[in-house]
Formats: structure tokens, C-alpha cells, sequence
């Protein structure tokens, strides 16, 4: 409790206001002022980094359900992308003293250097709890109630995220004697994708979202990659259009979180907002051909209706073990695969990596 008072001592108070009205009052930490967003939570014990720089967090402000974050520091190595993603950031509460080798700073100081607004010291368990059981919604973190606008906070919707995160350019790495030649659609991807692809002898050319297909196709590749990224996977209808045609070419095509949502749109199936989504590194993904149950890593508030995919197109392949929700597709009209989780992990498990070698064996002539 020393360290919970001292720290109350030095910061100012701050306030979340949710959408149905229920106002937290808190600390402020990171950078002052007010931020808008859609209030979601993950169950994460460790990986605060990579949470904070997933840009499936676009347009939202995260609540980490475990209670004290910080304690490793900040480690750019260890970022999925340059950039911070969310637009807040809650905690129980932050450590002012972490403690790691590699730790180059801490959490508040990172995050008022990026521009986030941060907020702690609030029942996290109850806000929790609210959202299970009111579905995910928007809020509002500000100094003070009077700066919140309540109907801003009402209107608020998550738009044009993909485009906020894509590459603007291609991009390619390589490593010596690539064995396969890779087209990464970029949505919002997390680097330990382009991580696990290069470790694996894939050349990686990252192209943008709003890639047309005939671009893709020129570079003759030996598979399509599908990244995670965030928002309602329905709005990219200029991507689902273009991944079509793709996929009439027949190319291999792996796709993971986003990528998995709008290969099913694309090939006539459907999606739904879930209540409040799966995020963190402890979510079971059951395998239905074999019974076998792996601890996945998951980021998304959108699923794949199950229903909706055509017998002549595919099959479910894993589903979630908690809630039935689809988690992967198999499809037997096109050389491709799909999961809702994050088999590269970063952070979490490592159970799927081995879906990147399935991946290999599509590519394989």
C-alpha cells in the first residue's frame, strides 16, 4: 500500500464517463486531457507492450483487467508497430519502478511521450464487469465532468481504422535464399507476423491496404497473407472486392484475425459484433477434427457466423471453447485457411505456430 499512496500523492484526478451514464473517478497518468473511445478490456497478465502497439486497438481505450502494469518497463523491441494504438489506457494501477534489463523507461513516462491518455486507481474488476454484461461501449477519460460531452460520447463509432494503420508503401525484407515469395495484405499488421515469415525463409513484400488485385498478382507469389487489424470487418468493402479476385487466381492464402473475417466476407459469409469481444492470451480454441484444445492469443470484437459458411466453400475448423463462436476455417473451394487468433502470439502462447508451417506446405509446388 506504500507505493498505491505515494503515487496518489503526485497524481491529478481524472474521470471515465461510459456511455450508459456510470462515471469512474480515478488518477491521471500519461499525457493530460481528454480522449474519446470504444472502452474494451483484455486479460493479458503480462504483454502491455505489445497490447499498447497492436493496431487492432485502433479507436479504442483499454482497460487491463490485471491489476498492476508496468513492472518490466517499456522495450521498444518488443512493439508490434511504431505507433501506440489505443486512444486510452486503464489501469488498477502502474509501476513506477520497473525493473528489467532491458527496460529503457517507464509506462507513464511512454505514454505522455506518445500523446496517450492514461487513467488508474479505479475498480478495473467492476468496470470489467460492466462490460460483460452490457456489451462494449464508448467513453469518454477527461480532467474533469464538465469538458465531457455527453453526446460525443454517444455518437462515437470506430471509422476508417484500417486505413489509419496500413503501410502507405510496399515494403520488402528478405532473407538470404528466400524459399517462398509472400504478399503481405497489410491491415493493421502486427510485426511478429513479419517476423515469424521471415524466421521461416519467406521473402515479405507488405503492400497497403487498398492494394488492387492485379498489383498483388504481379509479383507472383508463392502465397497471400492476410493480417489482423482492427475495426468492423465489413466496412473494407473495397478490400473484400479485391480479395475475390485473388482468391478466384487460386494463390495460397493464409489469413489471421482481420484477415480470417474478411476472407470469409469475401467467399459469401457473414460477420457479428460480438458483447465484448476476446482479448488477451488465455483464450481456448478447440480444434474440431482432432478434439484439441490450444491456449490462443486474441484481439477482436468481430466473429465469423459459422452458419454462414457454404458447405461448396468451406468448413469450421476450430471454434472457441468458451463461447462456440467460429475460430478458423478450413476452405475446400480454394487453397486457403483462416484463424481468429494470433498463432505468431506476441504475447502469449506459442501452441499454433506450427499453422505457419501448414502455411509453408500450401505454398509448397
Amino acid at each position: 500500500m506504500g507505493f498505491f499512496k505515494e503515487a496518489m500523492v503526485v497524481s491529478a484526478t481524472a474521470y471515465l464517463v461510459l456511455k450508459n451514464g456510470r462515471v469512474f473517478e480515478g488518477r491521471s497518468f500519461g499525457a493530460s486531457g481528454e480522449t474519446l473511445g470504444e472502452v474494451v478490456f483484455t486479460t493479458g497478465m503480462t504483454g502491455y507492450l505489445e497490447t499498447l502497439t497492436d493496431p487492432s486497438y485502433n479507436g479504442q481505450i483499454v482497460v487491463q483487467t490485471f491489476p498492476l502494469i508496468g513492472n518490466y518497463g517499456v522495450i521498444p523491441e518488443d512493439f508490434e508497430h511504431p505507433d501506440v494504438q489505443p486512444k486510452g489506457y486503464i489501469v488498477r494501477e502502474w509501476c513506477r519502478r520497473p525493473s528489467n534489463f532491458r527496460s529503457r523507461g517507464d509506462i507513464d513516462a511512454f505514454l505522455r511521450e506518445r500523446g496517450i491518455v492514461g487513467l488508474w486507481g479505479i475498480d478495473t474488476r467492476e468496470l470489467t464487469r460492466i462490460i460483460r454484461d452490457e456489451g462494449v461501449m464508448s467513453g469518454a477519460i477527461a480532467p474533469s465532468l464538465d469538458a465531457v460531452d455527453a453526446g460525443r460520447i454517444r455518437a462515437f463509432r470506430i471509422e476508417d481504422a484500417v486505413a489509419q494503420v496500413s503501410v502507405r508503401e510496399v515494403r520488402r525484407e528478405a532473407p538470404p535464399d528466400p524459399l517462398h515469395r509472400v504478399v503481405l495484405w497489410d491491415c493493421g499488421v502486427k510485426e511478429n507476423i513479419v517476423r515469424s515469415l521471415l524466421a521461416r525463409g519467406c521473402e515479405v513484400i507488405q503492400v497497403p491496404h487498398d492494394t488492387a488485385a492485379e498489383r498483388i498478382l504481379a509479383f507472383e507469389p508463392d502465397g497471400v497473407m492476410l493480417s489482423n487489424g482492427p475495426g468492423d470487418p465489413a466496412e473494407n468493402i473495397g478490400i473484400i472486392a479485391e480479395l475475390r479476385k485473388v482468391a478466384d487466381a487460386k494463390v495460397p492464402i493464409f489469413g489471421i484475425c482481420l484477415g480470417h473475417q474478411i476472407l470469409a466476407l469475401a467467399m459469401g459469409g457473414r460477420t457479428e459484433k460480438l458483447k465484448y469481444g476476446h482479448r488477451g492470451t488465455n483464450q481456448p480454441a478447440r480444434d474440431v477434427r482432432t478434439g484439441r484444445v490450444s491456449i490462443t492469443t486474441q484481439n477482436h470484437g468481430y466473429a465469423v457466423v459459422a452458419e454462414s459458411i457454404g458447405r461448396d466453400v468451406g468448413e469450421v475448423r476450430y471454434v472457441n471453447a468458451n463461447d462456440g463462436t467460429c475460430e478458423g476455417v478450413d476452405y475446400t473451394c480454394i487453397p486457403a485457411f483462416t484463424v481468429q487468433f494470433h498463432p505468431e502470439a506476441a504475447a502469449g502462447p506459442h501452441d499454433t505456430s506450427f499453422l505457419f508451417e501448414r502455411f509453408l506446405q500450401l505454398m509448397a509446388p
